[in-house]
């Protein structure tokens, strides 16, 4: 019997100051549909994506001071129309670097976040055709 491993991401939660905005940002401006909703929470859908939303008064509205976020999926025919919703309301935290489609801003909390066209198998692909000094990619 092979040892116990974590399958996959179930769900993701986020603390806001306010619901109500953030249901709006979520869901009017990235186009989550709303399941569950509560007092002092939410439940959105996006594909396979569970978001909870858990209002917390003491939520902070400034960036996150270090590189972590979230990198939500777009197809690649979305990307250009999404961004530029995203880019009239949401401010940008970094410019894309990376390989494939990107655009890095925040959400009304401060929580960073990425639109993203592509996969793990699409980086892997690019690092191997473009490879840099100390980088291994290790085929399964």
């Amino acid at each position: 019997m092979s040892e116990p491993k974590i399958s996959g991401l179930n769900h993701l939660t986020l603390a806001v100051g306010e619901l109500e905005r953030s249901i709006g940002f979520y869901c009017d401006l990235l186009g989550f549909t709303l399941r569950a909703r509560w007092a002092d929470g939410a439940y959105l859908e996006a594909g396979a994506l569970w978001l909870c939303l858990s209002c917390d008064k003491d939520a902070r509205t400034s960036p996150h001071p270090d590189y972590s976020h979230v990198a939500f999926d777009v197809a690649p025919e979305a990307f250009d129309a999404l961004s530029e919703r995203v880019r009239r309301v949401a401010r940008i935290w970094k410019e894309n670097r990376s390989e494939g489609p990107s655009l890095y801003f925040l959400d009304p909390d401060g929580h960073r976040l990425e639109l993203h066209v592509g996969s793990l198998a699409s980086r892997l692909a690019h690092f191997r055709a473009n490879p840099a000094p100390g980088l291994h990619v290790i085929d399964a």
